[in-house]
């Protein structure tokens, strides 16, 4: 029996999530915008591309975001482990840029079980962690007419990793009046 997008998104609370590929940045955008939650969003400071907060202004209110610039691998690590023990933030999103070992992906889950918070790990493709809920492989779809097309979000979700069920992929989209992703279909539909 395949997974169905309902019981995987709304990603599960308390839990860490992963996110890779090229529409990673849209899929933690969207999972900000589920639901109005307060978010600390996490990068590392000297990235050449840096979120800018209006950019989400299509998927939640820039006066629920934190955004955090770390000098470091280890305080971006940090921070989002605090962050997450905190339960000060619904949802904590962090940018990684190398991998994460078994012991720092097992510290972040406990930290999100400990404070009640969701996490999403954006994270190189081919990374990751085992003790991750689940992990996403994000692309964008390009194509239609883009004047009068408004599923200008399309994008092609891989469940490629899930601790409580099977893996399944699905073609999505945002709706920006509702507030919710939109599933257009299921992979092979």
């Amino acid at each position: 029996m395949m997974t169905e997008f309902q019981d995987v998104f709304p990603l599960q609370k308390n839990r860490v999530h992963e996110a890779c590929g090229p529409g990673a940045i849209g899929f933690a955008a969207m999972a900000c915008g589920q639901d109005d939650v307060t978010v600390l969003w996490l990068q590392a400071g000297w990235q050449s591309e840096q979120l800018n907060p209006v950019g989400l202004m299509s998927f939640m209110s820039p006066k629920n975001l934190t955004l955090v610039q770390a000098e470091s691998h280890k305080d971006l690590l940090a921070c989002t482990e605090d962050g997450l023990r905190s339960g000060a933030v619904k949802l904590v999103v962090c940018e990684l840029s190398q991998d994460l070992d078994l012991t720092a992906g097992r510290r972040l889950q406990l930290a999100a079980e400990e404070g009640g918070s969701t996490g999403i790990l954006v994270i190189p493709e081919g990374a990751g962690s085992n003790a991750t809920q689940t992990r996403w492989h994000c692309s964008p779809i390009f194509g239609g007419d883009h004047k009068t097309d408004k599923n200008l979000t399309l994008q092609h979700w891989q469940l490629i990793k899930n601790k409580s069920g099977t893996l399944s992929g699905w073609k999505v989209f945002w709706d920006a009046e509702a507030h919710r992703v939109i599933v257009v279909s299921k992979d092979g539909e």
